[in-house]
């Protein structure tokens, strides 16, 4: 380490007088670099958080009267509507307290989850949840329970029904495998392709087609590209909420049936709390019948997120 580092104003150590020497000798003081280590460690302190330490190293998800956080992406209104629709009007009756935020990341967002930060997320389905585990291993989280169904479906800005496709068509599918796999199922339930006997329906891939009689020509996007996309494609396969986003009116749906189970979006919430009380109330207000009826009626979801 540089003496630099060293702030204090030296003292001044005359010799002695034996020394017959005028040479004055600089020393400093170490208390300024005690201090200063101090200081660090402080800091630190602040920024790694309640999990490090010691007393305050509790999480929300343990303390009786905390406020539990359920976050989902930046920029979901539906989501947000239904987590606030919770706080006010159910989680009362399970004497807890319920808040909502948006994060900016899948990963970011299930560390938080993970690491007892925040209490849960609603915004993903059990297929999503299982990429993100097996790309982050550490990560410690469970799907505690379906929640509701999103809007998905297949739009056309030029057929009005999936039969009218051409041959060769060209139709996009999300290029993450999860809702790849979701798009291919809906195409075989729209009659268009069908997949291989026996396989995995909510893991499949474009290698698990048996049948494609029209050769649709698939175009692999990712969430905002599939709207935009949709008057150079014959049809796009996506989540409804960033088609009615983008101004694209719901008449341009020309194919949704309810998803099934395992495209459910789940409340998932971290291993480590599931049997604390604050966390099983949490379930047991995001189960209310409650939840139900206000994803069957209220507008701020309404063609977005679908009841169960």
């Amino acid at each position: 380490m540089s003496s630099d580092l060293n702030t204090g104003a030296p003292e001044t150590q005359k010799p002695s007088p034996a020394s017959g020497s005028d040479i004055e000798i600089s020393t400093r003081r170490r208390w300024p670099l005690i201090a200063g280590v101090l200081v660090v460690v402080a800091v630190l302190a602040g920024v790694l958080g309640w999990r490090f330490l010691g007393s305050d190293s509790t999480s929300p998800n343990e303390t009786p009267g905390a406020t539990l956080t359920v976050v989902t992406a930046e920029g979901n209104a539906a989501e947000q509507a239904l987590v606030e629709f919770v706080s006010r009007e159910v989680a009362p009756k399970y004497d807890i307290k319920v808040a909502f935020k948006g994060l900016s990341d899948s990963t970011t967002l299930n560390r938080a989850v993970s690491d007892g930060e925040v209490a849960g997320t609603i915004y993903q389905h059990k297929l999503w949840l299982s990429q993100v585990l097996e790309a982050n291993p550490d990560f410690k989280e469970v799907a505690a329970t379906p929640v509701f169904r999103w809007g998905f479906g297949i739009w056309s800005d030029k057929y009005a029904n999936p039969q009218d496709l051409p041959q060769n068509a060209k139709v996009s599918l999300y290029s993450d495998p999860a809702n790849e796999a979701q798009g291919l199922w809906l195409l075989e339930r729209a009659g268009l392709i069908t997949l291989k006997p026996g396989i995995d329906k909510w893991k499949a891939t474009q290698k698990d087609i048996a049948e494609n009689p029209r050769n649709l020509q698939f175009v692999l996007l990712d969430f905002a590209a599939q709207s935009r996309s949709l008057a150079d494609l014959d049809a796009t396969v996506g989540y409804t909420e960033y088609y009615l986003a983008a101004g694209i009116p719901i008449s341009k749906q020309i194919f949704a049936p309810p998803a099934p189970d395992e495209f459910a979006g789940q409340l998932t919430i971290g291993t480590e709390w599931e049997n604390t009380e604050n966390i099983k109330n949490l379930v047991a207000a995001f189960k209310d019948p409650a939840v139900q009826e206000f994803l069957a009626t209220d507008p701020t979801v309404k063609d977005i997120l679908l009841p169960l």
